[in-house]
């Protein structure tokens, strides 16, 4: 019998588990927290810390995510546990403009049509904007979307000679959204790879997909409610420790059954628990560095208040290029920009009247500092005045720094004990896709070795 312990109930566990059980494993699996799926999962109910009787009581989530469509394994699984993509989420063509309308919005046409379309129309840009943005476009793709491993994003533009109004209304927000790492420390070769799969693997591939359900409900409680209906032991609020691990080790070195460990828990976790197992991968793990990401939830009580106009809008951000881009805005340069990027109308995608979800990724600052400053953002850039802050949720270590050249440990750790996640090596940055994918990949490694065999 093949047995299969995994420790962490994030995306990339529940992906492991799955693929495992599927593949004829008997599955164990460990979560800490009480509620499973990781930096994406459901808050429950949270109070409001204002006096807003309407905002109260609403089911939050630790972060407002953005899927997109070329996220093919992690939709594929969202199937396979009885969750429909096309009702869960919802599905809009890349819509990266402002409340004023201002951007960039792709038509729904095949690539590279929609992009060369989507430029052409773009509003709030020059023609001479548009024209540099084409160009560069057209370099990376000659380029195969590869460029020099040290480039950093700021690096890639510079050499593109893109506009500072295109850099600050397009490639930062994008960046930051796919990357969660500023233009001037990103990894450029990541995020062409990331921009190529995007706008390349087919139709469809760019569009956002937006969750309609709360975060737990779009994949962690289905996939152990699927799991559990097909015999997977599960241990919900159940930390493991370095005992317990050692003894789980020492019980599958023993014996002639085919036991493996993966480890699907967070990087510092991982490294906590292999310190004396792996040393040295513990030393690649524990000095990774990570960026923060925000979320501040807002409800708006204006009388006259509809919704915005998409359920995602754009929002003049503190990009590293705000300043240069401010002094070629002719209407006054007030731009009156703060530190969110994007803010999300839980009305139109949750059915919670008044709820806004605004995001600060590579965040920085106190929960109340951050709260104050888009609560400020969001009054001015959208006219909304009766607003409150419901909640902030901060993930200090949401994500990965995506820099050039950055060196991630790899899944295997030691005979029968192996790593999955997000910072696993791969060529993805902390992305959900990235998550899934590499919880399926460890047990296809695994699924390759010869029984018996132990990898050194």
């Amino acid at each position: 019998m093949k047995h299969l312990t995994i420790v962490g109930a994030g995306w990339a566990g529940l992906a492991a588990a799955v693929s495992a059980v599927e593949q004829g494993w008997q599955v164990e699996l460990y979560e800490a927290a009480a509620i499973p799926g990781g930096r994406a999962r459901s808050l429950g109910a949270q109070p409001n810390r204002q006096t807003d009787a309407q905002a109260e009581l609403m089911p939050l989530d630790n972060g407002q995510h953005i899927l997109i469509g070329a996220y093919s394994d992690t939709l594929a699984l969202m199937r396979k546990v009885g969750v429909n993509p096309e009702a869960a989420l919802e599905r809009l063509p890349l819509d990266l403009r402002f409340a004023d309308g201002s951007g960039l919005s792709l038509p729904n046409l095949p690539a590279p049509l929609n992009v060369l379309v989507g430029i052409t129309r773009a509003s709030g840009w020059t023609l001479h904007d548009k024209a540099l943005l084409l160009k560069a476009c057209a370099q990376w793709q000659w380029a195969g979307f590869t460029c020099e491993d040290h480039f950093t994003v700021a690096d890639l533009c510079a050499q593109s000679r893109l506009p500072a109004r295109v850099m600050q209304t397009l490639i930062e927000p994008l960046c930051l959204s796919a990357l969660n790492t500023p233009i001037s420390r990103a990894s450029a070769a990541v995020f062409l790879r990331v921009l190529h799969d995007a706008l390349l693997s087919g139709a469809g591939s760019s569009d956002l997909l937006l969750p309609r359900l709360d975060l737990s409900e779009l994949l962690p409680a289905p996939a152990l409610r699927w799991l559990k209906a097909r015999g997977a032991k599960l241990h919900v609020g159940h930390r493991v420790t370095t005992e317990t691990l050692a003894k789980l080790y020492a019980d599958g070195a023993d014996t002639s059954e085919q036991r493996h460990l993966v480890l699907a828990c967070p990087s510092w976790e991982a490294a906590r628990l292999t310190a004396e197992i792996n040393p040295t991968w513990a030393r690649g793990a524990a000095g990774l560095k990570h960026e923060a990401i925000a979320t501040v939830y807002l409800h708006c009580a204006d009388p006259g208040f509809k919704g915005l106009v998409r359920p995602m809008v754009a929002l003049q951000s503190e990009g590293e290029t705000a300043d240069k881009a401010k002094q070629m805005v002719t209407d006054g340069g007030a731009m009156n920009a703060g530190p969110a990027q994007f803010i999300f109308d839980r009305s139109a995608l949750m059915h919670q009247p008044g709820l806004l979800a605004c995001v600060v990724s590579a965040s920085v600052g106190t929960r109340e500092t951050l709260a104050a400053q888009v609560l400020q953002q969001v009054q001015q850039q959208l006219g909304l005045s009766r607003l409150s802050v419901v909640q902030t949720v901060v993930e200090k270590r949401a994500t990965l720094a995506c820099t050039p050249k950055l060196q991630r440990p790899s899944a295997f750790i030691a005979p029968q004990l192996w790593a999955c996640g997000d910072y696993v090596a791969g060529p993805y940055p902390s992305t959900l896709e990235g998550a899934v994918r590499s919880g399926q990949e460890v047990v296809t490694q695994l699924g390759q070795m010869p029984h018996g065999e132990r990898l050194r």
